[in-house]
This record gives structure tokens, C-alpha cells and sequence, in this order.
């Protein structure tokens, strides 16, 4: 009998962490649950906790310790706290694989823990690679660390790799639905309310991504990550529109052929690939049924109207500390506006405030990504007035 995979699951009441679980309970023979975080959703970590029996579990915010520590007194769980706690627990020997689902740049450093101790990493938050690529990339190929893409074009991308070797890439191609706002002009965007950016026509995903996919920040982010995890070229990444999201991403080789990974627009697929590579494992996910989809259009994304993809395309092609400044900024706008502190075209002009007011570092240290971070931030909210 083979040895079940041990997963340290970082983030696990957020969407991606919810899934994953749904995978390893679907799976008890393959996988179990080592590790479980939380930031604040102390109710539904103990649930978790319960049901699958984690060795540790941490839950973010501080005043919940108590919560959580009482509920599973009765229990085997160790219970710890705080965000100094993620990067504890991410350190431990305990686990074979870390699942990366923590939202936003509060994911960096447990994730760099886990590939400092060599960890295969599941990565489904974007933000690391967006904020410190360089860093995280060159640990993992000096610690020899397996990095596994989530995300499910990153996944695409992948799965359309395995089996090529060193075949040469001559572009990458990922595909983004255009989100609930596909052919809307400032007129109508300017008026636009939380509740409508939170409904995605494809996909069901918690509230900080489901707003990066409608202003197309999203598909900025995951070209900055694209090029640190494939090592390409600014120009090798492009994005087309694509919004029936069935083909997921594509891989155009040297010769000009072009691979594209497909299926029904469903998170789990891309987690169950992560966690069980290299073997895919049987499943009762749904199946595409090509009869039901008699069209499959492709478009240019309108940067004139989305102007944070072009203000991530600006981020990649210059480098430096810019990806970070942006995300920092981008992550302050995206909660204000759910917070609706500001309208839907104020993330663009915040985001884009910020990256010209905050100094530009060529090469930075993890330590400057840390303090242009913090200082990106402190500025965007100054901008709001938070």
C-alpha cells in the first residue's frame, strides 16, 4: 500500500482550500490532510479540524486562538496562532506538500518556507511570484523545490508541457474570460457596484480574485507569474479573450505548433492534478460535451478600457520591485472597493498612482520587496483616505 500524500493546506476555508478538501475526502486512500490555516474563519476551520483530523492548525488572527483551541480541546489538533505561526508551521518536516491558497501577498512568506525546505508547492497564489519571483524561483531551483501550478491557466500550461523535455517555447497564450464586464465601455464601468463584480459568468471564486477578473488585473497577475514560472521572456506571455473558458491556456513550440489543455471551467480539476502529479486520478467531475458548445471565440483584450492589464504589462516588461508595487496597491484598492470606500474605475487610477509615486528598484532584495510593499500600501490608502 503506497504511503498517502501529507498536504499543509494554507488557506483552507477560502475557495481553493474548500476544493481541496473536497478532493482529499474524495480520495481518502491518496491523500490526508496534514495542516490546516485560516485567517479569520475560526467557525468553519474547526469544522475542518473535525472532520479531518490535521495535526496542526493555525488560525491568523490572534483573538481567535481561544475559539479554536477550546472547540478542538477534546481533539489531537494542535492548535496555533498568529502570522508569525504560518511560517512556524510552514517549517515543520511533517508534511510532503504544501497547498499555496492563502489570498494575496499575506501568502509569501509561509510559501517561501516551504520552498526553502524543498516542500513540493501547489501554488494557487499568484501574488508570491507577482511580489518576489526572482527570489522564490531561485530558491526552488537551488533547493530542488517542485513547483506545481493551481491556477487553472498556469495548470494549462503545465499539463500542455509534460512530455516535451526541452522543446523550445516560442509563446505562451492565456486565455481569460473577460469576466462580467466583456465589452463594457468607462461610461457604463463608471457606475459599476460590488455586488455586479462579483458575479463571474464562469467561474465561482472568492471575492478578491472574482474583482481582479473583472477589471483584468487578474489576467496581469498571472502574466508576471507565467513568466517566473515558465522562465520566458516579457514578450513570450500573451492573453486573448476567450469567454466561453474552455480552453484554459495554450503553448505555441518553435515549430508553430500549439498545444491547449480544455475542459469545463472547474477549479478542482487543476488541485487533484496538483496534488496527485505526476498521475492523474479518476474522478466524477463533469465532462465536456462538445455539442453543447457550437462556438469558441477568441478577441484582443480592450486595454484601453482595462487599463490595469496594460499597467501589468508595464510591470512585467520593467521588472524590478514594479510587480510588487502594483499588487500592494491593487490589494488596497480591491478592498476599499468591496468595502465600497471607492467606485470600480478607482482601482485603476489608485493602482496606477502608486506605481508612480513609489521608487523603482531594478534588483531588489527580499527585504526591499517587504518595504516597497509596506510603502506602496501606506501610500494607496492615502490615496483613500483609509
Amino acid at each position: 500500500m503506497q504511503n498517502k500524500k501529507r498536504i499543509a493546506l494554507f488557506g483552507s476555508t477560502g475557495s481553493i482550500g474548500t476544493q481541496a478538501l473536497e478532493v482529499i475526502r474524495a480520495n481518502p486512500g491518496l491523500f490526508e490532510a496534514e495542516i490546516l490555516t485560516a485567517q479569520t474563519n475560526a467557525d468553519l476551520l474547526i469544522q475542518q479540524a473535525i472532520e479531518f483530523k490535521p495535526n496542526a492548525v493555525v488560525i491568523g488572527d490572534d483573538n481567535l486562538y481561544k475559539k479554536v483551541k477550546e472547540a478542538l480541546a477534546e481533539t489531537a489538533v494542535k492548535v496555533f496562532a498568529g502570522e508569525k505561526a504560518l511560517e512556524e508551521v510552514a517549517d515543520f518536516d511533517n508534511y510532503d506538500m504544501m497547498m499555496a491558497a492563502i489570498v494575496g501577498y499575506a501568502g509569501l512568506k509561509p510559501t517561501l518556507k516551504a520552498v526553502q525546505k524543498g516542500k513540493a508547492l501547489g501554488l494557487a497564489n499568484k501574488e508570491t511570484l507577482v511580489v518576489a519571483g526572482d527570489i522564490v524561483m531561485n530558491t526552488a531551483y537551488e533547493k530542488r523545490t517542485p513547483i506545481i501550478p493551481v491556477d487553472s491557466e498556469h495548470s494549462a500550461i503545465f499539463q500542455c508541457m509534460v512530455g516535451e523535455g526541452r522543446n523550445k517555447i516560442d509563446k505562451i497564450i492565456l486565455t481569460a474570460s473577460g469576466g462580467p464586464f466583456l465589452g463594457k465601455k468607462p461610461n457604463f464601468l463608471v457606475n459599476v457596484k460590488r455586488d455586479h463584480a462579483l458575479q463571474h459568468p464562469n467561474w465561482s471564486m472568492g471575492a478578491k480574485i472574482t474583482v481582479d477578473s473583472s477589471t483584468l488585473m487578474n489576467k496581469g497577475l498571472e502574466m508576471i507569474e507565467a513568466k517566473w514560472l515558465f522562465n520566458l521572456q516579457p514578450e513570450q506571455v500573451q492573453v486573448v479573450i476567450h469567454p466561453q473558458s474552455i480552453i484554459h491556456s495554450m503553448v505555441q513550440f518553435e515549430d508553430g505548433s500549439i498545444k491547449a489543455q480544455m475542459g469545463l471551467p472547474d477549479m478542482k480539476l487543476p488541485i487533484q492534478y496538483a496534488m496527485a502529479f505526476p498521475k492523474r486520478v479518476k474522478n466524477d467531475f463533469p465532462r465536456l460535451d462538445f455539442k453543447k458548445y457550437s462556438t469558441l471565440s477568441f478577441e484582443e483584450p480592450d486595454l484601453k478600457t482595462f487599463r490595469n492589464l496594460a499597467l501589468a504589462i508595464e510591470a512585467l516588461q520593467k521588472g524590478g520591485n514594479l510587480p510588487c508595487i502594483m499588487n500592494a496597491a491593487n490589494e488596497i484598492a480591491v478592498w476599499a472597493f468591496l468595502r465600497n470606500r471607492i467606485g470600480f474605475l478607482d482601482i485603476t487610477a489608485v493602482v496606477e498612482k502608486t506605481m508612480e509615486h513609489t521608487a523603482f528598484i531594478s534588483n531588489p532584495t527580499l527585504e526591499q520587496y517587504f518595504e516597497s510593499d509596506g510603502e506602496a500600501r501606506n501610500f494607496a490608502a492615502s490615496l483613500i483616505k483609509m
